[in-house]
C-alpha cells in the first residue's frame, strides 16, 4: 500500500470519528432543546385561578391599605355612632370574628397558590438543570473532539519519524556503500 493512500485511509478514519462525535452530540442536545422549548403546558382550573388572584390580591400593598381603611372607618362608625345605629359597639366582636374568618380562608387559599409557584420553579431548576447539561456536553464533546486531534497528530508525528528513520536509515546504508568503494 502507498503512503498516500495509507495517509488518505486514515484521514478518512479520522473524519468519520469526528463526525460521529457530531452526530452524537447534536442528537442528545436536540433531544434537551426539545424539553426546553416544548414545556408542559400548565392548565389552571377555575379554582386554581381564584386562589393565584386572591393571592395576588391579598399580598398587596393595595388590600393592606384598602383594608386598613375599612377597619378605621369601621372603628370610628361605632366609636362615634350611639345607640341603635352601632352594629359593632366596643369590643368589636363582630369585626374580631370577620378578621377571623377572612384570615382562616386567606391563608389555604394563599398556601394553594404559592404552592403551584413553588412548581413553576422545580420546573425552571429542571429546565436550568438541562441548560447546564446541554452546556456541559458541549464542553465533553469538544473535549472528545480534541483528544481525537491531539490523538490523531501524535499518530502522525510518529508514522513521519518511522519515515525519517527508514530514510535516514537508506541514506545512512547509501553512505556506508559509498565509503566502502572509496
Amino acid at each position: 500500500m502507498k503512503l498516500n493512500d495509507q495517509v488518505s485511509s486514515d484521514e478518512n478514519e479520522f473524519l468519520n470519528k469526528l463526525h460521529k462525535i457530531v452526530a452524537e452530540t447534536i442528537k442528545e442536545e436536540d433531544l434537551i432543546l426539545n424539553n426546553l422549548l416544548h414545556p408542559a403546558k400548565d392548565v389552571l382550573s377555575g379554582g386554581q385561578k381564584l386562589s393565584d388572584q386572591v393571592a395576588r390580591f391579598g399580598g398587596s400593598w393595595r388590600f393592606i391599605i384598602f383594608f386598613g381603611i375599612i377597619l378605621t372607618l369601621w372603628i370610628i362608625y361605632n366609636v362615634t355612632a350611639m345607640g341603635i345605629k352601632a352594629f359593632d359597639p366596643y369590643p368589636f366582636i363582630l369585626m374580631n370574628l370577620i378578621l377571623s374568618c377572612i384570615a382562616a380562608l386567606q391563608a389555604p387559599i394563599i398556601m394553594m397558590s404559592q404552592n403551584r409557584k413553588e412548581e413553576k420553579d422545580r420546573m425552571r431548576s429542571e429546565n436550568d438543570y438541562l441548560i447546564n447539561l446541554k452546556a456541559e456536553m458541549g464542553i465533553r464533546s469538544l473535549h472528545q473532539k480534541m483528544d481525537l486531534l491531539l490523538g490523531e497528530q501524535i499518530k502522525r508525528l510518529y508514522d513521519l519519524q518511522a519515515i525519517q528513520i527508514k530514510k535516514l536509515d537508506e541514506v545512512a546504508k547509501k553512505l556506508d556503500v559509498n565509503q566502502r568503494l572509496q
